[in-house]
């Protein structure tokens, strides 16, 4: 069976007793948040920790000296590889657990999900570098980061799935858009943690053992998540028999067979690349490049990137809510055409050694509310897509699929081509060009699709 068959028209299964959505969204909400927050929180410490990382496990000498990694880009570009490796399991992640979830249940899944990252990310923690365990450190490394995008797959299509069929009539993108928030507010958690390590200790304690601390944070969060999640509501079992109809976020007809649902997968990719090329560039591979690239310290970075997230959370909810009244298509043709128009000029105040603090501050702040565009009513629209009983895997698949093209890749891509023709410029070109391309797949959203029902 390959990925995308899905194998849709299988029977249900037992699957969970039913339970009344009345009055159980709040419940629902919180629990899919909070494990999203430990989610991504551990992806935005990793990225704020990237040249330490590169310095402690892909650089041969690493274990001497207090900087930020050194070596050149060679071992930076290896730690973003092994970023990269781990957003290529994302869709295993997304078949494994989504199947899961649509048969089992939501909740079985989405414990299952943390319960894995939870465990991934503490022991990144506790890992010993290559200069006290050798050549083994950097694939015991990759072997974590590998769990941790079987996990991170698995969560998006359980946690949207669980959102948006409890959400009241006319509101699933006001809730869909929580799961894009946690996100947010995980990365935003995890660069502001990053920063105050990085300001309350001295650099040589960072670097020889301050960086774990953020990992290690990770395993009262994700206990947390974990008792939330095993008391999770589960939403109305899907219906027996196979469902048609187009599907209301989108202008293709799905009915529940492989081969419309592998359409639907690819289409959904194509509206979600902007807002996953250009987040990542934003809000992921930020602190590395204003440190190699522009040479910016890691504080300046850090503060750097927690402004850009706090632009991104600003407006996600926001645009979910928007996306409730006028439709998913306004709001996300918005986004992306702003980052593609935008994101040359906000990158050059950034490298103009003559703009003023604030202007460079509103910049990134700019650039990640330009993104919460994108990702507030992108949950909801993904959800619309596809049937209930496979909902949690289609969805789930797609935005593992975008992810792992153009976010796991962001890191990799941006530095590699950086470091090769010496443009600082590339940033840019990556984010706009891939939010250039959305917007061609977004303008074929269907205007009424918010306000009809999930099938």
């Amino acid at each position: 069976m390959t990925p995308l068959a899905l194998r849709a028209d299988d029977p249900p299964g037992p699957g969970p007793v039913p339970v009344p959505v009345r009055g159980r969204p709040h419940r629902a909400l919180l629990a899919g948040s909070v494990g999203n927050l430990v989610e991504w929180y551990e992806f935005g410490v990793y990225g704020c920790f990237a040249t330490v990382i590169a310095a402690h496990f892909f650089t041969p000498a690493a274990g001497s000296g207090t900087g930020t990694g050194g070596g050149g880009a060679g071992p930076l570009v290896a730690t973003y590889a092994s970023f990269a490796l781990a957003f290529f399991f994302r869709p295993v992640g997304a078949v494994l657990f989504g199947r899961l979830g649509d048969r089992a249940g939501r909740r079985t899944a989405l414990v299952a999900v943390v319960s894995l990252m939870t465990l991934a990310t503490t022991l990144i923690g506790l890992l010993p570098t290559q200069a006290q365990l050798g050549p083994a450190a950097p694939w015991l490394l990759t072997l974590l980061r590998i769990l941790q995008g079987l996990s991170a797959g698995g969560e998006f299509g359980g946690a949207v799935a669980l959102m948006t069929e409890h959400a009241p009539p006319g509101r699933r993108g006001r809730h869909g858009a929580w799961q894009s928030f946690t996100l947010a507010l995980g990365l935003l958690c995890g660069a502001g943690t990053a920063t105050l390590v990085a300001t309350l200790l001295p650099p040589q304690d960072l670097y020889a053992w301050g960086w774990r601390i953020p990992f290690l944070l990770a395993l009262p969060l994700g206990l947390a998540a974990l008792w939330l999640r095993t008391g999770l509501p589960e939403p109305p079992a899907p219906p027996p028999g196979p469902g048609t109809g187009p599907g209301p976020g989108g202008s293709v007809c799905v009915p529940v067979g492989a081969g419309p649902v592998a359409r639907a997968v690819v289409l959904g990719v194509g509206r979600i690349m902007g807002w996953s090329a250009a987040g990542y560039t934003f809000l992921v591979v930020l602190p590395s490049y204003l440190q190699s690239t522009l040479g910016a310290s890691f504080r300046e970075a850090m503060a750097a990137t927690a402004l850009a997230n706090l632009g991104f959370a600003a407006t996600i909810l926001p645009a979910g809510a928007l996306s409730d009244r006028i439709g998913r298509r306004p709001v996300m043709l918005g986004g992306a055409l702003a980052v593609t128009v935008l994101a040359l000029p906000l990158l050059d105040l950034l490298q103009d050694p003559a703009t003023p603090p604030a202007a460079r501050a509103a910049a990134v702040l700019g650039a990640g509310a330009a993104v919460g565009l994108l990702a507030g009513p992108g949950p909801a629209m993904l959800a619309e897509m596809f049937p209930a009983r496979v909902r949690c895997t289609g969805l789930g698949v797609a935005y593992a699929l975008a992810n792992a093209a153009f976010s796991g890749c962001a890191g990799l891509v941006v530095t590699a081509l950086v470091a090769s023709t010496g443009n600082p410029d590339v940033p840019a070109y990556y984010a706009a060009g891939a939010c250039a391309l959305s917007a061609v797949a977004l303008a074929s959203l269907r205007g009424n699709g918010h306000r009809e029902p999930l099938r």
